[in-house]
This record gives structure tokens, C-alpha cells and sequence, in this order.
């Protein structure tokens, strides 16, 4: 059976991936693809060239423990005032390319020894574009270029802005790319709140969630027949905005922890409505074993072989693989 990782967008909640990917880990589940949108663009490209094991999702979270707002967002009142007087963002990648690059262990996107591919919108057509060859550097800063905040990124005869603006989980391109089990591990949880959202940008970034929330249900919806799809519960982030990047420690544990218990639960959470194929038999396990990597010339870029036009631009699938299930 062939397993895709699909990581969410979120910026700064984008740290309880960490958490939930040291639960997947822990019990042998590793990708054969992985397709990310935006910070899930950052954290699938650096498990993409690392052993899929515990200590590469523990690294992963001490690097995000190590991250403070003014490496991703260094906002500033000059940077304001430029934002509002013509220039199309607020913020320069600089920063954002430079944490990236550190970490980055591979030039070229099909060189990673797992197939990542990364989805970004094209900024004159609004077309999802998923991609899957070619700088790995740029298509990472393009998939995590919120418009506004950052530039759009030059590609090919385009330009490109975040995934997320369109795609915020990609189930669909997993779909796509024919994987018959897909891991989805969201970071966004329409939560109950004690009371209305803090100021105008707690309001904004609630209203985000309930859509993103909204579309995440939708695409469980429509693709439940296409494949076996387990959805690991992200932590409700009350109160944690995300540029606010002083969470990481209390998110990650959190994303551990709801991974965890609802891996070996095998069962639905409250949160993800279920029909009537959508609860586990037995908890999710493989069997452990080495993980091998070939060549990157060698390494299959899909679950199965999509047609060209899949490869680029999101369209269609309408395979059928086996039924639901949702953790």
C-alpha cells in the first residue's frame, strides 16, 4: 500500500506537524510521497531528505523551538507604510529564504529521495499549480508566499503565491498521484471559542480557520471513496495567532499527544464528521523496517504514474482505491 503525508499551511501552527510526525514515526508509518502547501511546503521538504525515523521529527522540533517571529515576519512601520503606498507586500523573503535554505538538503526538487511536491497559485490565473521539478529553494519560498506579507515568487512565465490561498490541505493532488493511503495532518481545527476573537486580526484569523476547516471537510467528503484517508486531529490553537511563534513547544506536545491517542484509538474524532465507512477496524501500524531509498533518478516521483496534465495543474481523479478511514 502506498502512503502520501499531506501537510497543511498554517505559518506559525505549522510546529504541531512536528509533533504529530514524531506519533506517525513512532509506530513505522512512513510516507512514499509527500505533498505539502505552504509551512507544510518547509516541514515536508526537510523530512523529504532525511531518515524517516523519530530523531528526524525531534530535529524538526528543535528547529522550530529555535524560531522567533523576526526570522519569518520582520515587520516593521517602514515596511507597513510601503505596504500601503504601492508595493505589493510587507515583508521581503529574505529572512524566510534564509531559514529555509539552511536547512535544505537538496537543489532540485526531483532530487529528493522522497517525491515532494509543493502547491502554489499562479497569481494571474488563481490556478493551483503542484510542483514537482525544479528549484527547490524557490518552489519552497513560493508555496509560503502569503500574498501581502511576502512577494510572489518568479517561475517560469508566471508568478506564484501560496498554496494555501487556494489548496490549504492538498488531499486532492495526493489523490492525483494515486496513493492509496493518505496521512493528512491539518493545522487547522474550527474550535469552540470562550468568547469573540481578540481585535480585528484575531477576527480575520478565525474566519480563515472556519473556511480552511470548511474546505478540509469538503475534500474528506469527496475523495472518501478514492482512498483510505487518515486525518490526525490538530490541536485547537485558541488564542495563538500565527505569526506568533513562542507556542512551538506547548503545540508540538499537543500535536504528539491527539496524534498519538488517535493512532492507537483507530477511531474518528469528534471534530471530523464520519459516515458509515469511516471508522478503523484495528489502529494504524506497518511493520517496522529500514527504509531504502534509491537513486533520485530511480525513485518513482508517484503513487502511480499521473498524466502530464496532472503533474502541473490540479484537475480531476476519479480512481477509486480502497474505502475511507478516518483517525
Amino acid at each position: 500500500m502506498s502512503t502520501a503525508f499531506v501537510l497543511s499551511g498554517g505559518a506559525s501552527l505549522g510546529s504541531m506537524q512536528a509533533g504529530m510526525l514524531q506519533a506517525l514515526y513512532e509506530r513505522q508509518i512512513r510516507p512514499d510521497v509527500i505533498v505539502g502547501t505552504s509551512v507544510g511546503a518547509i516541514n515536508g521538504a526537510y523530512i523529504a531528505s532525511r531518515p524517516q525515523t523519530r530523531t528526524t521529527a525531534d530535529t524538526l522540533a528543535g528547529m522550530w523551538r529555535g524560531i522567533r517571529r523576526q526570522q519569518v515576519f520582520p515587520f516593521s512601520p517602514l515596511t507597513a507604510l510601503l505596504g500601503v503606498t504601492g508595493r505589493n507586500h510587507v515583508v521581503a523573503a529574505g529572512p524566510l529564504r534564509r531559514l529555509i535554505a539552511d536547512q535544505l538538503e537538496f537543489e532540485r526538487l526531483e532530487d529528493a529521495p522522497i517525491p515532494l511536491h509543493l502547491i502554489a497559485v499562479d497569481l494571474f490565473t488563481g490556478r493551483e499549480r503542484r510542483l514537482s521539478r525544479g528549484p527547490a529553494l524557490e518552489a519552497i519560498v513560493a508555496s509560503a508566499a502569503i500574498p501581502g506579507v511576502f512577494p510572489p515568487v518568479d517561475w517560469e512565465d508566471t508568478e506564484l503565491i501560496d498554496g494555501g490561498v487556494a489548496n490549504h490541505t492538498p488531499i486532492s493532488h495526493a489523490v492525483e498521484l494515486g496513493c492509496d493511503r493518505i496521512c493528512v495532518l491539518p493545522t487547522a481545527t474550527s474550535c469552540p471559542l470562550p468568547s469573540e476573537p481578540n481585535g480585528a486580526l484575531g477576527m480575520a484569523v478565525h474566519a480563515m480557520s472556519l473556511l480552511t476547516q470548511q474546505r478540509l471537510l469538503a475534500d474528506l467528503e469527496k475523495f472518501r471513496d478514492a482512498a483510505q484517508l487518515v486525518v490526525l486531529p490538530a490541536p485547537c490553537p485558541a488564542g495563538i495567532q500565527p505569526t506568533d511563534f513562542s507556542h512551538a513547544d506547548e503545540l508540538i506536545a499537543a500535536g504528539y499527544r491527539r496524534a498519538c491517542e488517535a493512532l492507537d484509538r483507530g477511531a474518528v474524532p469528534r471534530s471530523v464528521p464520519a459516515g458509515p465507512r469511516t471508522r478503523a477496524s484495528e489502529p494504524m501500524r506497518e511493520r517496522p523496517g529500514p527504509r531504502r531509498h534509491a537513486p533520485a533518478g530511480a525513485v518513482p516521483r508517484t503513487c502511480r504514474t499521473a498524466s502530464p496534465r496532472q503533474a502541473d495543474v490540479h484537475g480531476s481523479s476519479g480512481n477509486a482505491a480502497p474505502a475511507s478511514a478516518f483517525v
